[in-house]
């Protein structure tokens, strides 16, 4: 049975800011993608291995230049990464999708236009944030600058919001030593976040 799309797929593997993806072709190739597929690709030890697989297609919206999609390890397809946009605008340079410096990508979670600079970095906008709980969406009951998190027996303060998807912000004192290994999982599938961060 096979699991992963056809041989001579067309893909690149890239990075981001600490993000790595498997950007694939969906211009010049047909493909669908199953969730099982998804996680086959992103495999770190039987697949190519990555954090998200981003897909680019034609987009049927005569505003955009490409429709682009992103799954996450687990083939759940979500909104936005903005890292995965940037190599993604990248990609499309590299394999002569557009000679364009701007672009339109169509998303889950609207419009994004990454730009690619003269000097090689990739600049997008995301659009504007929402703080607002029910918007993220995020249980609380009025909006706040950060709220209290019951994690692993400990209260955290955190900032939650979303720009195309959910995110929670946590500060440290120490980047380096702050246990992201643990808490970055249990916060993102916390029960007051149901769409995850």
């Amino acid at each position: 049975m096979r699991v992963l799309p056809a041989a001579g797929l067309r893909f690149a593997k890239m990075h981001g800011l600490g993000n790595d993806f498997v950007v694939i072709d969906g211009v010049r190739q047909a493909l669908t993608l199953t969730p099982t597929q998804v996680q086959a690709l992103a495999d770190r030890h039987f697949g190519i291995g990555c954090d998200q697989v981003l897909l680019l297609e034609a987009s049927a919206r005569p505003q955009a230049d490409f429709t682009y999609r992103i799954f996450n390890a687990d083939g759940s397809e979500v909104e936005h990464c903005g890292n995965g946009a940037r190599c993604a605008a990248r990609f499309v340079r590299e394999q002569g999708l557009s000679d364009r410096d701007t672009l339109c990508f169509d998303t889950l979670g609207g419009l994004i236009r990454p730009r690619l600079l003269p000097d090689g970095q990739v600049e997008v906008q995301m659009g504007v944030p929402t703080f607002t709980p029910p918007d993220i969406p995020f249980e609380a009951p009025a909006e706040a600058l950060d709220y209290p998190l019951e994690v692993a027996g400990e209260t955290l303060r955190v900032a939650a919001l979303a720009i195309g998807n959910p995110h929670a912000v946590l500060q440290v004192a120490d980047v380096d030593r702050a246990p992201v290994a643990t808490l970055g999982p249990q916060i993102e599938r916390h029960a007051r976040f149901p769409r995850r961060v």
